[in-house]
């Protein structure tokens, strides 16, 4: 799968992808640290890539429709510190081999993962 970390993970967010066989990129190594919503879903839609996120603005289906893009994977969870962020990024790696990301928003908790097409 090819995806896109935003600059709210931390880059070893990416490196786990890698590690399992993702190509994975992200948003500070392109330049794009700072940039609007719409321009980072702009340029995963380019790209091709799904998007992995905490920004909870990515789950408005109105201004993001699932359809549009490769994938939108957002994170809620309840802690964000960076070895609870890496951790439920470890068990969700096994469901990215077994489900659909592909024009299908994603809401990640720490317990469940509900999709939205």
């Amino acid at each position: 799968m090819r995806v896109k970390v935003d600059e709210n993970l931390p880059e070893e967010v990416a490196e786990l992808l890698r590690q399992a066989g993702h190509d994975a990129s992200t948003v500070l190594a392109q330049g794009l640290g700072g940039h609007p919503d719409p321009d980072i879903a702009g340029v995963c839609a380019a790209e091709g890539r799904a998007l992995l996120t905490l920004d909870v603005d990515f789950a408005n289906v109105r201004r993001y429709p699932p359809s549009s893009y490769q994938g939108l994977i957002v994170m809620r969870l309840s802690r964000q510190d960076k070895s609870h962020v890496l951790a439920v990024v470890r068990r969700l790696l096994a469901l990215l081999e077994r489900e659909q990301v592909e024009q299908r928003l994603w809401i990640v908790e720490e317990e469940r993962v509900r999709v939205r097409e």
